[in-house]
């Protein structure tokens, strides 16, 4: 049986991925919108529990395409220990197509170009990179632990080692203070690190993190809905991409939407703007159907 310790994550995209949990919990571990790991003390898993895994991945089939590596932010982990799990991923599960991660200014910029380039070859296709904002103030109120001009030094050291980037953004994440400087720095940064994805999902208070205590001082509100909408607009019409799959229709956003930047920018934006002017709730998600 495969060792899986707690709960365990994944980007939305990694859905039919089989899921290798290579470390347990966050290195970090203080965002103050999260409450994924607070209940792990981080550690490396062991060798042994790991190749074990990936025998059993192997006797199963080839049952799926991709593996995610978990969990918060196994790309932290040092190049030494993560190359043989590639590896042992290529040489015993050889369908696999690609093999993807979470990583963060912290993990990234721990390592060489030359590392991730290494790591690549063994088999890493993609960086998932949870951004949040590109405003300094959000970040540092947020304690999320890099800065904005660390994002797109992040982008640049993942595009010069050919790795994939996909960059998550939270609307909301600055609160109503700060809604508009959170929405332009935030489309300001995306257009500087030019990832390949982007994928906006929407602030939840989740009970006992430090960002409910923040609400419950008086000290963080959130945006009303349409004012996450004005975000999500003011964040798209404000980025400029080479080729950008844009994707906000995770399960807690209002509205879901997808489209390939900037060939669909304008009808994106036009299609927010009529939205923002009539401010029927019927076009967005009842609440019911909204979730982490």
């Amino acid at each position: 049986m495969v060792d899986y310790v707690g709960r365990i994550f994944r980007p939305p995209s990694e859905a039919p991925s089989f899921l290798l949990q290579v470390t347990v919990g966050c290195s970090h571990n203080r965002c103050a919108y999260c409450d994924m790991y607070r209940d792990k003390q981080f550690r490396p898993k062991s060798w042994d529990t790991i190749a074990a895994d990936i025998a059993e991945a192997a006797a199963m089939g080839p049952r799926f395409r991709r593996v995610f590596l978990c969990d918060g932010d196994a790309l932290i982990l040092p190049t030494r220990k993560l190359l043989p799990v590639l590896e042992a991923i290529k040489e015993q599960l050889p369908w696999v197509e690609r093999v993807g991660v979470y990583g963060d200014t912290r993990s990234v910029g721990r390592k060489s170009v030359e590392e991730l380039t290494a790591l690549r070859e063994a088999g890493l296709g993609i960086v998932y990179h949870g951004m949040e904002s590109g405003d300094d103030e959000t970040l540092t109120r947020i304690d999320k632990g890099g800065t904005a001009e660390q994002c797109v030094d992040t982008a640049h050291k993942l595009r010069a080692a050919g790795l994939r980037h996909s960059v998550m953004v939270l609307l909301g994440i600055g609160g109503k203070d700060r809604t508009r400087e959170h929405a332009q720095a935030t489309a300001r940064v995306l257009s500087e690190m030019d990832p390949p994805y982007v994928g906006a999902l929407t602030t939840t208070v989740v009970p006992g993190t430090p960002l409910a205590q923040m609400e419950a001082r008086g000290e963080f509100e959130l945006p009303e809905k349409f004012e996450l909408l004005t975000e999500l607009r003011e964040i798209v019409a404000g980025s400029n991409f080479s080729a950008c799959r844009f994707s906000a229709n995770h399960a807690s956003n209002y509205l879901p939407l997808r489209a390939d930047l900037p060939s669909h920018k304008p009808q994106l934006v036009a299609m927010l703007d009529q939205v923002l002017e009539v401010r029927d709730e019927a076009l967005l998600k009842p609440e019911a159907l909204r979730g982490l």
